[in-house]
């Protein structure tokens, strides 16, 4: 019967529900009393459907995991968007004490009651710590109290007097402290505020999400979830001899075709329902450890990771019902005889129409969407669920391309080659579509991550920003709180003996006013700049030829932008009087000439990208202590060959300024919203690929027990074991290679629209996707490593035996 077509189909009754139940719970019972084979192969199911639905679990408690972080977040935020609040007896004086400790950041804030009432306290503490005190998160305590936080327990001078509760922590890995200093301490903390309550009251809408970024989170979850569900239809249609002789056999008991499919649905039914139990269980069991580990700086309470109700009934609905069509369509190929089933009648040719069809609907959505893609074009949600579709049906197209192109391939290959090589060529040739099953599942993920990647490679290139800063000239910023100039100096003096500091630049500025109102608003003083630095430091700020101490210069920003002439000019007097509120002082007034030696100069953008106007004067032409209200900015560079130099830099600053950090420069900056999508898709991503690699060795081992007889006879015939092993390597690799081909070019189809849609220019992620091509090679070598142990296993003799 093997070249012979498969009968045609018997006319179909209608059916009741009681005859499916009926039928579907027999099939229920076969699986579990059909002997180790039916086991094994239920077993299988289950394993596959349980790892996608332990996934698409996770992937559905994503909201709930994100509101319950957001939710903590605002409970504890200390930001007002009313009325600044007034100190009283029953409020809270804070400032922000963030800080970073080898690339962690670590949040932090200060306080101190404003009175004796009762002050807002933070959630997830019993009490607001007094001065020297602090409360610590547990991820905290334990940095501090091992060997790797023994720097960082310097920069903090307070007592621990507790653990921050899981209220008041956005995840268990976070580090944030909240620390008690004096009022007196607050004199040299900047950006001071009080409040009267702790969670921040939400003022009109939120913005919405820039139209780029909107996209890549769709894009992303259609490419994490896709393969997900691919497999788990995949993993339904695992078969068996044992359970097509069953099937057989029912015929031969007066079973018409229909009802021998449905019996051979309940078998897959049943396997998809232990997949559900095992799938719980999995992702019970990932609460616990995502629970336990922090991925890119996030990390989730176990209570956080709860599945949305209507997405897990969702779920919980469709994989079975998955499990059913898929067993019914795949056996309308299948001939089930009273004598035996015949897989091998000649095949029908794959139709293309149809598999060309699927990507054709896709790009016919996507298309409209170009340039039109975003929140200002109207249409939001529309669109945005306009844009999911095509992008499922552009990947969905691609799978379906898959079996033809295998199909057309591998019926090209001859019987030329290494024995290996024609042994897998022949076993592709009999079941292509077995083969692209097992791949398909990689052939969506490589198609969807190579257009991420163009999409971020894009938004990316547009989202970073250039700061003008220059890390080549100084690598750290510290804008140091005094109150006059000897503070100022003494703060230089303590950066310069920090162990790891190379050199600084100390820059002191103020503000001075003109003698007399101005001309054109007599209500007004005009006022300008003064910028006090040393010889090395003036170089860096304005463009100098020579300098020496004693010397002063003038950038005229009037002149330099164009509006006119200023008041500082070469020999002209000046005033230094500030009254308390921070206006010039006419009435009091505290004299200073320009030299007339004053050089005009022309500002020079500083290492952190600013540009300065003003008088420039060296330490000998004007003593800082003369300045009413300073500001300190220290441009530092590090010795590169001192390990922790910025560490040391931080624990300075913390013992000039309680609430003082440091800031690295950089040339460019990303967006915290592009930050954090990255890092959520870069997280699902990596599931994603272990699921597919978990997907593909679960199907190489099916294929291989189904052959276990046929290997057995191959090496008793004197078949080396190395020559089968090569032939499994084949068979993985020509789909594979086949698959990385196909999804390459959809994945460079679907990016290109994906850019169009956002008005971006075209970039292709050259190493990206190399990248994933080499992950598709390394998907290739894991599945042939894992499936050798068995391979070898099933060509033992024991293999021949059969009842």
């Amino acid at each position: 019967m093997s070249g012979q077509d498969a009968p045609a189909e018997e006319p179909r009754s209608r059916v009741s529900v009681t005859r499916w139940a009926a039928d579907l719970a027999m099939g229920g019972r076969f699986a579990v009393t059909g002997g180790r084979e039916s086991w094994a192969r239920t077993i299988m199911t289950a394993v596959g459907v349980g790892l996608g639905v332990a996934l698409l679990l996770l992937a559905s408690s994503v909201p709930t995991m994100y509101q319950q972080r957001n939710e903590r977040g605002d409970a504890r935020s200390a930001l007002s968007f009313g009325d600044e609040v007034k100190p009283g007896p029953d409020t809270l004086r804070l400032a922000n004490a963030g800080t970073t400790y080898r690339d962690q950041d670590i949040n932090g804030m200060v306080m101190a009651p404003d009175g004796k009432g009762t002050p807002p306290r933070p959630p997830g503490i019993d009490r607001i710590p007094a001065a020297g005190e602090m409360w610590v998160s547990p991820a905290l305590k334990d940095l501090l109290d091992s060997d790797e936080g023994k720097l960082l327990r310097d920069r903090f001078p307070y007592r621990t007097i507790g653990v921050i509760g899981d209220s008041g922590l956005s995840g268990p890995a976070e580090l944030t402290y909240y620390a008690g200093i004096s009022q007196k301490a607050f004199g040299h903390v900047n950006s001071q505020y009080h409040i009267d309550h702790w969670g921040a009251e939400k003022q009109g809408k939120d913005e919405p999400l820039d139209p780029a970024l909107l996209l890549l989170i769709i894009v992303g979850c259609v490419v994490l979830l896709l393969p997900v569900l691919i497999f788990i239809a995949t993993a339904a249609r695992f078969g068996g001899e044992r359970r097509d002789r069953r099937l057989a056999a029912l015929r031969l008991v007066g079973a018409d075709i229909h009802m021998t499919r449905r019996i051979a649905a309940g078998e897959s039914l049943f396997g998809s329902l232990l997949g559900l139990a095992v799938g719980t269980g999995l992702f019970l069991l990932a609460r616990v450890v995502i629970g336990s580990v922090e991925v890119w700086d996030i990390s989730f309470f176990t209570s956080d990771i709860v599945p949305s109700a209507p997405l897990a009934l969702v779920i919980a609905a469709a994989v079975p019902a998955s499990a059913v069509m898929v067993t019914l369509i795949a056996l309308r190929g299948i001939a089930i005889e009273p004598l035996g089933v015949v897989r091998n009648a000649k095949p029908k040719r794959r139709r293309l129409w149809w598999r060309l069809l699927l990507p054709l609907l896709g790009m016919a959505l996507l298309l409209p969407l170009a340039g039109g893609f975003g929140a200002g074009s109207g249409g939001g949600d529309m669109k945005a669920y306009q844009a999911a579709a095509g992008a499922v049906l552009l990947l969905i197209g691609i799978t379906a391309l898959l079996p033809w192109v295998v199909e057309a391939v591998v019926e090209r290959f001859g019987g030329r080659g290494s024995v290996p090589w024609q042994l897998a060529t022949r076993r592709l040739q009999l079941s292509s579509g077995t083969a692209s099953r097992a791949v398909s599942g990689i052939t969506v993920a490589v198609a969807g991550a190579i257009a991420l990647q163009m999409l971020f490679a894009s938004v990316g290139a547009q989202d970073r920003e250039d700061t003008g800063q220059d890390p080549n000239r100084a690598q750290l910023i510290a804008n140091v709180p005094v109150s006059d100039g000897d503070q100022a100096r003494d703060a230089f003096a303590r950066y310069r003996a920090t162990k790891g500091v190379r050199d600084l630049l100390g820059v002191t500025e103020d503000y001075i006013s003109d003698v007399r109102h101005s001309k054109d608003d007599p209500t007004s003083v005009p006022e300008e700049a003064i910028t006090v630095a040393d010889c090395p430091t003036l170089r860096e700020v304005v463009r100098i030829t020579s300098c020496k101490n004693g010397d002063v210069f003038l950038v005229d920003s009037q002149e330099y932008y164009g509006e006119g002439k200023g008041f500082a000019k070469p020999g002209a007097q000046v005033n230094l009087a500030y009254r308390d509120d921070g206006t010039p002082d006419l009435r009091k007034k505290k004299l200073w000439t320009i030299p007339a030696s004053a050089t005009k100069v022309k500002p020079r953008q500083d290492p952190t990208g600013s540009e300065r106007t003003g008088i420039f004067a060296t330490p000998g032409a004007f003593d800082i202590a003369d300045l009413p209200d300073p500001g300190a900015s220290a441009m530092i560079r590090l010795d590169p060959k001192v390990p922790d130099g910025v560490e040391y830099v931080r624990n300075a600053s913390a013992a000039l300024s309680p609430a003082m950090d440091v800031m690295r420069l950089s040339s460019t900056s990303q967006s915290d919203e592009f930050q954090v999508i990255r890092k959520a898709l870069f997280i699902g991503a990596t599931a994603t690929l272990l699921l597919i690699g978990a997907s593909m060795i679960v199907t190489t081992l099916e294929q291989l027990r189904e052959r276990k007889r046929l290997l057995s006879v191959l090496v008793a015939f004197g078949t080396r074991r190395t020559t089968l092993s090569w032939s499994v390597l084949w068979q993985t690799a020509v789909p594979v290679v086949l698959g990385l081909a196909l999804s390459i070019a959809g994945g460079l189809a679907l990016g290109v629209l994906l850019l169009k849609m956002v008005g971006q220019p075209l970039a292709v992620d050259w190493t990206g996707l190399g990248t994933m091509t080499g992950v598709g090679g390394g998907v290739i070598l894991l599945v042939t490593l894992v499936s050798l142990p068995p391979l070898w296993r099933m060509m033992r003799p024991e293999g021949l035996r059969t009842e």
